[in-house]
This record gives C-alpha cells, structure tokens and sequence, in this order.
C-alpha cells in the first residue's frame, strides 16, 4: 500500500488552519480544504478523510498535494484545471502571426480579421482572438517624424537641462504661439447629450475672422501669461516678450523655450534681447514640437474650449480664451517633465532600427 508523505504544520500554520477550518465567515471550499489538511496532520489516513468530509478519495490527495508544495497559498487558489484542447494548433496561431507582422494581403495595404481568416482558412473570431493575445492591430498606424537638426543633441541636452534642473535665481517659461484659431460660428445650436446620444453639431460653420495666441507656461508653478493679438510677427512677439517681461519677477533671469519659427530669431528680436539681458531663449531641434511643454497646454485649451465653441465674433472668441486661462491661472496645473535625455536617444534608436 502506498503511503502518503506526512504533513507537518508549523505553528502559524496550524493556527491559520483552525482558523479557517473552524470560520463561519470563510468560503466553504476553503473550510473543507483546512479541514482536510488539518485531519492529514493528525495522521488520518486519505480514505478515512474523505468518507469523514462526505468527498472522494482523490479530492483529499489533490489538496493534500497542493499543501506540500505550495503550503497556505496552494489552499487559497483553486487548482488549475485543464480545460479543453485548442482546435488551432500553436503552429497554426504562429503562421497568423508571423503573416499579419510580414506580409499583406494583394489587394490591400494591411490585413483585416476577414481577409486573413479567408486566407488562414479559420473562423473570423479565432484571428480576432489571436491578434488580441498577440496585441496586433493591423488597422491601426501612427505617424513620427525625426528631427534632422545637424545640433539635435546639444539642443535636447539644452532644453531637458532646463526641465530636469532649472538654473538658480530663474523661472524657466516654454513659449509659443498658436496661430489662425478661427473663431467659428456653427449654422445651429448645438444638441445637448441626452443618454445613449452623445451632443451634436452642425459641420457647417460661419468664419468671423482669426486670433493668434501668445502663450507662456511658468515651469514652477503651472501659470500661463497670455495674449492674443491679429497677426504673428516678430513685432507681436517683442510686444509679448515685454509683457512678460512685467509680469514676472523682476529680480530673476528668464530662460525661454522656443521653437524655431523666424519670428523668434528676427534681428529687432535679437536686438531687444541685448538689452534685456535677464532674457535666455533656447530653441528646441527641428521638428520637436512635442519637446516645448506649451504644445501640452495648448491641447488642452483646444479640447476643453475652443474646439467645440461657437463663437459670433473674434472679440467673443478671445473673452473665451481669457476666461479659460484665468480659471486655469487660480488653480494652475504644474505639468512635470520626467524623460531623460538617455531614454529620448534609446526610443529614437528604435525608430531608427524598425
């Protein structure tokens, strides 16, 4: 006759299992699998054990197994069950995937579950299964674009320098302009959400004329100086480097993040800066928006309040725009750069790489 292995509790073992042998507040499966490894401690033979516990002979040596090798926890969890073979073979499920990552169908530019279930010969469900598992989305594509600037990396190391440890006795500001807002005035009003409608506007608009916005994010604490003005030159730009120049500190130096529009690089601009002294601009690389913080901000302003305004007049359109930055002004949000340069330079090598 086989013999099983002793089971030996330790002390807090022990107590955990009265406890949950005797629990009127545990989960009954829980109770009977302590109370079965509680009468294997006391030296209870299996069959004895499941003629006790009204249960089959097998069930008492499954979580007797399951104690010995996984102690308190193997009793917490339920067994792994089998389940039913898979009627697509891993070999199968590796040929899908291989052909949604290298190939694409004749008549198209990537596949969709239809056509690559006709071509795998599987059901429709089955390929959707898989891409699931596999995290493949082949009716998805993101756009990217590398920055060819010959001084990328001095200028990344520049302005990420600024982010991560901004220079004593100075307020780091990220500055640009969003130009052309259009102050539109939809042909209906719009229909409010009602539950299972989302709200609805006309596509067809009014255009009463455009604004650009001045903007600078203050990296310390989230505040935002703001202007808005007709046209987008280098003289509306010393008019806004003036205005900044009055709302903030007088005694500390101001380092500017720009992009590199000519505006910003205009020789009157250049000559103002000569004699404001306390003025730093440093320009992002080429075709790195997403590296001047303001291009954050103003993604929120466009999707909480302009882009689905409706707006009678450019007068309007700027009240609206001023009301949303001195709402934002009293409880401002302090967007926090964490990136390295290091982890900038390894996503890109990737890119490079694919």
């Amino acid at each position: 006759m086989n013999i099983a292995e002793r089971i030996i509790l330790a002390p807090k073992e022990e107590t955990i299992i009265s406890r949950w042998a005797n629990g009127k507040s545990i989960p009954l499966r829980l109770v009977q699998r302590a109370q079965i490894i509680q009468l294997s401690a006391r030296g209870i033979f299996s069959h004895k054990i499941a003629k006790r516990l009204d249960i089959s002979r097998p069930t008492v040596q499954l979580w007797r197994e399951r104690f010995l090798s996984f102690r308190l926890s193997g009793l917490e969890k339920d067994a792994p069950r089998p389940g039913r073979f898979p009627k697509i073979s891993q070999k199968k499920v590796t040929t899908i995937v291989n052909s949604t990552l290298h190939t694409t169908p004749p008549d198209a530019t990537h596949w969709s579950t239809r056509t690559m279930a006709k071509a795998q010969g599987v059901s429709e469900a089955s390929i959707r299964r898989i891409w699931k598992q596999y995290n493949l989305k082949p009716h998805l594509v993101e756009t990217f674009k590398l920055s060819k600037d010959k001084r990328f990396l001095e200028k990344l190391y520049d302005v990420v320098g600024l982010y991560l440890n901004p220079p004593d006795k100075s307020i780091v500001f990220c500055v640009d302009e969003k130009s052309q807002i259009q102050a539109l005035e939809r042909t209906r009003p719009l229909l409010p959400l009602r539950p299972g409608i989302p709200a609805r506007q006309t596509h067809d608009y009014e255009r009463h004329g455009t604004t650009t916005l001045f903007a600078a994010l203050n990296m310390l604490d989230g505040t935002v100086i703001e202007d808005c003005m007709p046209r987008h030159r280098h003289q509306e730009f010393i008019r806004f480097l003036q205005i900044i120049d009055t709302k903030a500190p007088t005694d500390l130096d101001l380092h500017l993040i720009v992009d590199n529009y000519g505006t910003h690089k205009h020789p009157r601009v250049q000559r103002w800066l000569k004699r404001h002294p306390r003025f730093h601009l440093h320009f992002i690389p080429t075709s790195s928006s997403w590296l001047n913080m303001i291009e954050r901000w103003f993604a929120e302003i466009s999707r909480k309040r302009i882009r689905r305004g409706s707006f009678k007049n450019v007068k309007e359109l700027i009240m609206v725009i001023n009301q949303y930055i001195e709402s934002h002004n009293q409880n401002p949000k302090v967007f926090v750069w964490t990136t390295s340069v290091e982890s900038i330079m390894r996503k890109i090598s990737n890119v490079k790489i694919c």
